[in-house]
């Protein structure tokens, strides 16, 4: 169950970090290719900077790593075990999946990665 307050509800609907008022990304759709690296500068209602520093998300990229390999992982289980596909099915069903889940995979990792950093705060939220 997703719970405002929780960085599990900031993660997966991509909002502030702070007080999960608005979403990060100008685009909130991540399969808008060219705008999926695209974030607000800040927060509009509780004024938080989201890039803390300069190359702030290049750690996402440790974040991702790990989301691609969860997914490749869950993608085999699928394909090799419950469904019985060969190993070159199997492999073109992985592969298929990092593809088409590669916007997600990004736009999750940097979920991830500013929420390691950020934590909600309640004052925040109640602002008008």
């Amino acid at each position: 169950m997703l719970k405002k307050g929780s960085k599990l509800y900031s993660i997966l609907t991509g909002s502030c970090p702070k007080c999960h008022k608005e979403s990060m990304f100008l685009e909130r759709n991540p399969y808008v290719l060219t705008k999926l690296f695209k974030m607000n500068e800040r927060c509009s209602s509780c004024n938080t900077k989201y890039k803390i520093e300069p190359s702030f998300f290049y750690g996402a990229m440790y974040v991702s790593y790990g989301l691609g390999v969860a997914f490749a992982v869950a993608t085999f289980i699928i394909a090799f075990v419950f469904l019985n596909a060969s190993l070159s099915q199997t492999f073109l069903a992985i592969v298929v999946t990092l593809i088409v889940m590669m916007p997600v995979i990004i736009r999750l990792s940097r979920n991830i990665w500013i929420n390691l950093f950020m934590s909600y705060d309640p004052k925040l939220a109640n602002q008008p």
